[in-house]
């Protein structure tokens, strides 16, 4: 194995100084190359690396001109790689009022325009004209996302999974290190297609029919209760029902064609309904999804990672610096991140507009303690670095460590949040581990301030009554006083119970008690940290007199209020297939969608002009208290 501190090499003169005389993987990305495991670029290559490979790595393309980049390292020994980068890259160029954005983050110097629309596509449309030999394997949000039939926001329709439009071989999904060495050592030793597709964690699109005995893709019952035929169970033909309104895993998911879904919405939610509840199973089924003259199959994934091997992936030499070639240039989005610990992966909040659990899974892998104090040791080496670490987090930073107490009981549940309607009785939310690492980071020699940038779930240590047991007010004081740079950011989402119960997200009343606790924080200590709510307008069961409420709500009155987000629909979420369907796919009961692109801006709208003039007036009052 050869040594591997070198920086990842991104041209053929690079290519050269190493003395290589062949590269095993070409990794082409949306994005800046960042050599930091916030990138998942960086991770897949390092982790490649460590196991004996040559790998380079293509920064954002260039596909207008006479496509040099795509040819300029030559033919990999193994596969190329693809992925769009951190964001999909619809999300990345547009607004949700579909206005074209004028800067990118993962670009240097915020440069917009660096990478196509629909990046994994063109990218290997290209590839596969170049090097029509050669597998292509796509990966990363755009890819993980678009794996099955799926609404695209911009084109206003149902696309078929990436892998029939771009024409790649293979599509790892979620957090890839475990299925793209697997794919990796595949391809080396020449294993045959049908061995290849054995592999967990990746998908594929097979010419042909469905394998007999899958079972009809029309389901047995379906859901007459609901569309008024009476009640029935929920099942599919070659699958068993226990009668509990869930099937029993049979093996294989059969979904509804494409072409189906194209022609009635309502089998499209349907689909969702059980492709969201099989993401957040522990032991989920393979989908088959058939799309045009064959179908595309979904292997499960890998068991979540244990601490040992999110160790591993994390003890490899990243540089934690942009590549060389960008000295000079400034890239964003790594400028938010460069100072961060990431403590853990997936998030169980099951939140509907988010996209987290479908990438990264529901269940918690956490670090070691011994893993990220090394990590922070090793910031003081970092240019610039001043000893404040700008986030120790995760999706949700507060869900570190936790898991279900009975894992027994995991492994049966179909739920799809740990946290709606109510909080799981098998979940130990107890926050006394998370408080010792702090504690023990704060220690750590150079460390000045260590913050929490990433979001919390505050219904993880309080309820409308109080907070949840004795690590909790703990962890709220501590949090506010020695984590908090400024201002607490919390979501939310919306004041509004009907609203709330179309996003998955606890009541607002939650929020008020977070308010009066966090209040009384401030209080008890003399300081003055500020609580900055975020709020999402326009999501499906929204109306504009849900906005109006909103914006007037007493409980915000003197809260700085500048956080909406107008709903955008993204692919593989609960919300954006209400917003397409008309239908919520858990119920598949109809919800209202506001599709008026006007009246999606009104909403917004309405939020700052009514929220502006309620926080001047709350300041104006406690003015006139002191």
């Amino acid at each position: 194995m050869e040594a591997n501190k070198y920086m990842i090499p991104t041209s053929a003169k690079e290519v050269q100084a190493l003395g290589w005389d062949y590269i095993d993987v070409i990794i082409l990305s949306g994005d800046a190359f960042v050599d930091h495991p916030s990138f998942g670029t960086a991770v897949i290559a390092r982790w490649l690396q460590k196991w004996g490979y040559r790998v380079a790595v293509v920064p954002q393309p260039n596909w207008r001109d006479d496509l040099r980049d795509f040819r300029k390292l030559g033919a990999p020994r193994l596969y190329f790689g693809v992925n769009a980068g951190a964001m999909d890259s619809m999300v990345n160029h547009y607004t949700a009022s579909k206005r074209l954005r004028h800067d990118d983050a993962y670009t240097p110097d915020g440069r917009a325009g660096a990478r196509p629309d629909y990046a994994v596509t063109v990218y290997t449309q290209i590839l596969k004209e170049l090097y029509p030999d050669i597998p292509v394997i796509i990966g990363g949000i755009e890819a993980s996302l678009r794996r099955l039939t799926h609404y695209d926001y911009w084109k206003d329709c149902l696309m078929p999974s990436v892998l029939v439009t771009s024409g790649a071989d293979y599509l790892c999904y979620g957090m890839g290190e475990r299925p793209m060495l697997a794919l990796t050592k595949g391809i080396e030793k020449g294993w045959s297609r049908h061995r290849m597709q054995q592999i967990p964690q990746i998908a594929f699109f097979h010419k042909g029919k469905v394998p007999e005995g899958v079972g009809s893709p029309e389901p047995v019952a379906t859901l007459g209760h609901i569309r008024g035929r009476g009640p029935s169970k929920l099942g599919w033909e070659g699958s068993r029902s226990d009668g509990s309104g869930d099937p029993t895993p049979s093996g294989t998911l059969l979904l509804h064609s494409y072409e189906e879904c194209l022609k009635d919405k309502y089998k499209f939610a349907e689909n969702f309904h059980w492709i969201e509840q099989h993401a957040n199973m522990m032991h989920p089924d393979t989908i088959i999804e058939p799309v045009g003259e064959g179908y595309v199959q979904i292997n499960p994934p890998y068991p979540t990672a244990t601490t040992e091997e999110m160790d591993s992936f994390w003890d490899l030499p990243f540089t934690k610096l942009p590549h060389p070639r960008y000295k000079g240039h400034r890239i964003p989005a790594y400028d938010m991140i460069k100072f961060s610990v990431n403590t853990h992966r997936g998030c169980f909040g099951g939140c509907n507009f988010c996209t987290i659990a479908a990438h990264q899974g529901k269940f918690i892998s956490s670090r070691s303690e011994a893993s990220i104090l090394k990590e922070v040791r090793e910031l003081n080496q970092l240019p610039d670095f001043a000893g404040n670490i700008s986030d120790v987090g995760a999706p949700t930073a507060n869900m570190y460590g936790m898991h279900g107490k009975n894992q027994e009981i995991c492994a049966k549940c179909r739920r799809r949040s740990c946290l709606f309607p109510a909080r799981c009785p098998n979940l130990d939310t107890d926050h006394t581990r998370l408080l010792n690492l702090y504690h023990k980071i704060d220690s750590t020699k150079g460390i000045r301030h260590s913050y929490i940038g990433s979001g919390i779930r505050y219904d993880l240590f309080l309820t409308e009554n109080g907070f949840v047991d004795e690590s909790s007010q703990p962890y709220l004081k501590e949090l506010v006083l020695d984590h908090t740079s400024g201002r607490l950011k919390v979501a939310p989402e919306h004041t509004e119970d009907h609203v709330l119960q179309m996003m998955g997200k606890p009541s607002f009343r939650l929020f008020e008690r977070l308010r009066k606790e966090f209040d009384q924080v401030n209080r008890e200590a003399g300081t003055h940290v500020g609580l900055v709510p975020y709020f999402i307008s326009s999501h499906p069961g929204c109306t504009l007199k849900d906005m109006q409420r909103l914006a007037a709500h007493p409980a915000l009155k003197g809260i700085w209020m500048d956080q909406v987000q107008d709903f955008t629909p993204t692919p593989m979420t609960t919300s954006s297939v209400m917003f397409y369907s008309g239908y919520d796919p858990r119920d598949l009961k109809p919800v209202f969608t506001e599709r008026d692109m006007d009246r999606k801006r009104e909403q917004k709208s309405l939020f700052f002009k009514n929220s502006s003039k309620k926080t001047r007036e709350g300041i104006s009052y406690s003015k006139k208290r002191r």
